[in-house]
């Protein structure tokens, strides 16, 4: 039998060579270039060398009705992030870092489908895998019974295993320990990984059975393999969290079938991840309510609002280049904020060293944070409390100005559900619409510009601080020096 054809595909951009060079010649990658099998064209050609036409299907006879297509899965917050569950034939690949229940997520998950689930693991053995599920409580619901396990590095062998018992599911933990005989390379190599989802996205859309794919991260965040393999699967999750603390979050940075919007959240504990079904009130922190640098800032992730805890200190900076240090927020967006404070508001943070953070390690980039972070740096630097109950919304321009934020209504119901009296959020221009009415005891107090809302949420009557005073006009401190 004739040894299949190789190329040389650039992990990067996916462009195709014939031999191995040193750099892409398209996206200029060096060492990008990964030897994989090339696909043969000789299945679908006559003698002739015309293609034969392959049978269609009327797109009427294969679009289903609503969520008819959809596994539910059985876990609240899995399902919300998918859309409603898994789709037949669906290729989905979970990424995490190591130790942050990736497996113990997908165990639990397998657990919960209802029917039969096929978990080969290139990983653990398959006593291991049943030491996790005691673990998880299993065994007591009857659900360990519908998962066999499968010890298993080759694909081809997870195939035949996959073809013969005809699961519901198929998870594979993980992709980079699977190996295709025909692709030269060691496990985890590009071309092994590649070639590997290939095949199983084969197997998924051939058979209709979804199959979960467990994907490692790199040092920079990332999935490992080539960026082609994201492009190849239909759904991508990320389940991330600060690894010592109990709250863990699963997102979608991708989904053929639904919005990429939502979350789930959950709470690592002795026997698995607790699905957190009110996340309201799980990213604030009750001890440091009265203290100086710390604001709540309403958020929303996808459909469910969330409050958030922004802490923010700023200390005298002792060197040439004070720090800016930030944890879950853009640091570019901290740097924009700080130097808008010092512009148009008064609050000059140039000499300081800032550090920046949320509650609970959660990871926010939507432009209503704007706000929040910038009345938080305020108080630290003033060393004056906001005041209790209160929460704030806010986009913050280059200009001083607030812009309105998507959704606000909703924030506000949130913070009025959970006892909050006072919240702060932009005024709408003229003709763009009006403010959200009082919802129950909360109190809704527009404002136009950053200048304005320091002013309505710095306690009033407290002495200032004499490095306050300073700071609201650096020049004139230089001047009279």
């Amino acid at each position: 039998m004739a040894r299949p054809q190789s190329r040389f595909v650039c992990s990067e951009c996916a462009a195709v060579s014939l031999r191995w060079e040193g750099q892409c010649r398209t996206c200029g990658g060096w060492n990008t270039l990964v030897e994989s099998i090339a696909p043969t064209a000789q299945g679908g050609r006559t003698r002739s060398g015309f293609a034969i036409a392959p049978p269609t299907t009327p797109l009427a006879d294969a679009a289903t009705v609503g969520d008819e297509g959809r596994l539910p899965v059985g876990i609240g917050e899995v399902d919300r992030v998918l859309g409603g569950g898994l789709v037949s034939g669906s290729l989905v690949l979970l990424g995490g870092e190591p130790g942050i229940g990736k497996s113990t997520l997908l165990l639990a998950l397998a657990g919960s489908v209802g029917g039969k689930v096929l978990y080969a693991s290139g990983e653990e053995s398959v006593g291991q895998i049943g030491m996790r599920a005691m673990r998880l409580g299993l065994r007591e619901g009857g659900a360990i019974h519908l998962i066999e396990a499968l010890a298993e590095t080759s694909v081809e062998r997870i195939i035949a295993a996959a073809e013969s018992a005809q699961p519901m599911l198929l998870v594979v933990d993980s992709i980079q320990t699977l190996t295709v005989d025909e692709v030269e390379g060691p496990a985890g190599s590009v071309g092994q990984v590649r070639a590997s989802a290939a095949r199983l996205q084969e197997l998924a859309k051939g058979s209709g059975t979804p199959v979960v794919l467990v994907g490692h991260v790199t040092k920079d965040g990332s999935l490992a393999g080539p960026k082609t393999l994201e492009h190849l699967v239909d759904v991508v999750l990320t389940l991330d969290g600060d690894r010592y603390a109990g709250l863990r979050l699963l997102r979608s940075s991708k989904n053929r079938y639904g919005s990429t919007d939502e979350i789930g959240v959950f709470e690592m504990a002795g026997d698995g991840l607790r699905e957190v079904s009110d996340p309201g009130l799980a990213f604030v922190e009750p001890r440091t309510h009265g203290a100086p640098g710390v604001a709540l800032a309403a958020t929303l992730e996808g459909s469910r609002p969330l409050l958030v805890e922004v802490q923010a200190l700023v200390a005298p900076g002792g060197q040439t280049n004070p720090r800016r240090t930030a944890a879950g927020i853009d640091p570019q967006r901290l740097a924009l904020l700080i130097a808008v404070l010092g512009r148009r508001a008064g609050i000059g943070l140039t000499g300081h060293d800032v550090y920046a953070s949320l509650v609970g390690g959660l990871s926010i980039d939507e432009p209503a944070l704007d706000l929040p972070l910038a009345l938080a740096l305020a108080s630290s630097l003033r060393d004056r409390p906001l005041p209790a109950g209160m929460v704030s919304a806010g986009e913050v321009g280059l200009t001083g100005e607030l812009r309105a934020v998507s959704g606000l209504e909703r924030r506000l119901r949130e913070a009025a559900r959970l006892g909050y009296r006072k919240a702060i959020v932009p005024r709408p221009a003229s003709g763009r619409g009006e403010l959200p009415p009082a919802l129950d005891d909360l109190e809704v107090v527009g404002v136009e510009t950053l200048r304005e809302a320091l002013a309505a949420a710095l306690i009033a009557g407290r002495p200032e601080p004499a490095l306050a005073a300073a700071d609201r006009d650096p020049t004139a401190t230089r001047a009279s020096r």
